[in-house]
């Protein structure tokens, strides 16, 4: 392997953008890169596993936080992983939640659909009806009330 890859030959082996890669660096995720003789970030192959590393756990759906605990294990070799296994648990739950929220919310749009069977004019779509009503009253509307929790927080 090549011990000496610029940022946009990293983005194209681990498939993720150049901005991407600097905003790992600003949070940490990935150390601060060497710099060529033309002031270019170079990256070594233990940068680019580390890279590979964090995209998998963003595809699983991770949040930084978790990617850090996890780096700071992967860090770490000789640690426990018990808190790795919390961690990982901890996850399952919440796309558990997130799934139960996601089955509602397509109820919910079925629900809404069902409202307007046929074209017709838009000052007649009930759709288009139902849509301006408040959303606190959708709030405490009976089979809405995941809405409250999405509106008052975003994914971890």
């Amino acid at each position: 392997m090549n011990d000496s890859l610029k940022i946009g030959e990293l983005a194209k082996r681990t498939g993720a953008l150049v901005e991407t890669i600097r905003y790992y660096e600003r949070e940490g995720l990935l150390p601060k890169p060497g710099r060529s003789e033309g002031n270019y970030r170079v990256y070594s192959d233990t940068d680019l596993e580390r890279l590979q590393f964090i995209r998998h756990c963003r595809s699983l759906d991770m949040t930084l936080e978790e990617i850090r605990d996890l780096l700071r294990f992967r860090d770490s070799p000789d640690e426990n992983c018990g808190e790795v296994n919390a961690l990982l648990d901890e996850h399952i739950e919440h796309v558990t939640k997130r799934i139960k929220e996601l089955k509602l919310l397509q109820k919910n749009l079925i629900g809404l659909r069902s409202l307007c069977q046929q074209a017709q004019a838009s000052k007649d779509c009930r759709i288009l009806q139902s849509l301006a009503t408040p959303v606190n009253d959708l709030l405490q509307s009976p089979g809405v009330q995941h809405r409250k929790s999405r509106l008052h927080k975003t994914h971890r």
